[in-house]
C-alpha cells in the first residue's frame, strides 16, 4: 500500500512489469480528470484501465472491505474527500470467495485496519495482498469523484 499526492506520481513509474505503472501515471498526469464522464477508458488494452465513478460515500461500518489477485488499484480522488482503510489480506476472513471474473474478494468488516483521510489530488496504491475498503465518509457523507486505474500484474 502507498498512499501519496500528484506531486510524486513520476517516482512510480518504473513499478511493475512491461512499464504498466508508466502508462497508468502518463494517464494521471495527462489527462483533464476532471472533465471525465463516469465510465471505463482502456489505457493499454486490459492490461491498464481507468474506471470514473461519482457517489456520495457512506458510513464506515457499511463499507466493504475487498482485495484483487490479478490487478493493482491507483485510487485517485478528483474531487472530494474519503477515508480508505487498508488491512494485510493475511490478517482478514473471507466473506465472498474470490471471483475471478470480476477480480475481487470481500473480507468480513471486523478489521479496523489503518484508516487514511484520502483528498483531492492524492491517491492509494494497492497491490493485490492489500485489503481495501473505499468509498467510507470524511466526517458527513459526501460526493466524491475518482479515477481507479487498475494494473494488471500478471
Amino acid at each position: 500500500m502507498i498512499f501519496d499526492e500528484k506531486k510524486n506520481l513520476e517516482f512510480y513509474k518504473n513499478l511493475g512489469i512491461n512499464g504498466r505503472y508508466a502508462k497508468a501515471v502518463d494517464f494521471l498526469l495527462n489527462t483533464d480528470l476532471e472533465a471525465l464522464e463516469p465510465g471505463k477508458y482502456e489505457i493499454d488494452g486490459k492490461d491498464v484501465v481507468a474506471n470514473v465513478s461519482e457517489y456520495t460515500t457512506i458510513p464506515w461500518e457499511e463499507a466493504k472491505y475487498e482485495a484483487h489477485e490479478v490487478f493493482t488499484d491507483i485510487q485517485y480522488v478528483i474531487r472530494g474527500s474519503e477515508i480508505m482503510t487498508y488491512a494485510p489480506t493475511r490478517e482478514m476472513t473471507v466473506k465472498t470467495p474470490y471471483n475471478p471474473d470480476k477480480d475481487v474478494v470481500f473480507y468480513e468488516n471486523t478489521t479496523p485496519g489503518l484508516q487514511m483521510a484520502v483528498k483531492e489530488g492524492q491517491y492509494v496504491i494497492f497491490n493485490p495482498w492489500d485489503a481495501h475498503k473505499p468509498k467510507a465518509a470524511n466526517g458527513q457523507p459526501a460526493y466524491i469523484k475518482k479515477v481507479i486505474v487498475k494494473i494488471k500484474e500478471n
